[in-house]
């Protein structure tokens, strides 16, 4: 269950990277709103986080946080923010992702 709860604070660390990113792009209201989500997606990934480290070990569970955290923002930022998509980019995020599994692998 921890390993679950750990994959939704990393989704929601994603959450709040992309807000930030929405919310540069935005005036007014909108920037406003976008600054919200950021809020709330900070404050559920770090909640999340925290009830995730309880049972798992806390190196594990910040470096799975983290890794999602970074896969999840630049596959966002490809998709809506015209980052580029070159060999070595995917490369490295295809090997932050087998370390991922890696840690799962090997964590008790």
């Amino acid at each position: 269950m921890n390993w679950i709860i750990i994959i939704i604070a990393g989704l929601f660390e994603t959450g709040f990277a992309f807000c930030l990113g929405k919310a540069k792009e935005a005036e007014g209201v909108a920037a406003a709103w976008w600054y919200g989500g950021f809020l709330v997606s900070l404050a559920i990934s770090m909640i999340l986080l925290v009830k995730a480290s309880q049972s798992l070990p806390i190196g594990t569970a910040y470096a799975v946080w983290t890794g999602i955290g970074a896969v999840g923002t630049v596959i966002l930022g490809i998709l809506f923010f015209k980052e580029p998509a070159d060999f070595w980019r995917l490369f490295f995020i295809t090997t932050l992702i087998a370390s991922l599994i890696g840690l799962k692998m090997v964590s008790h």
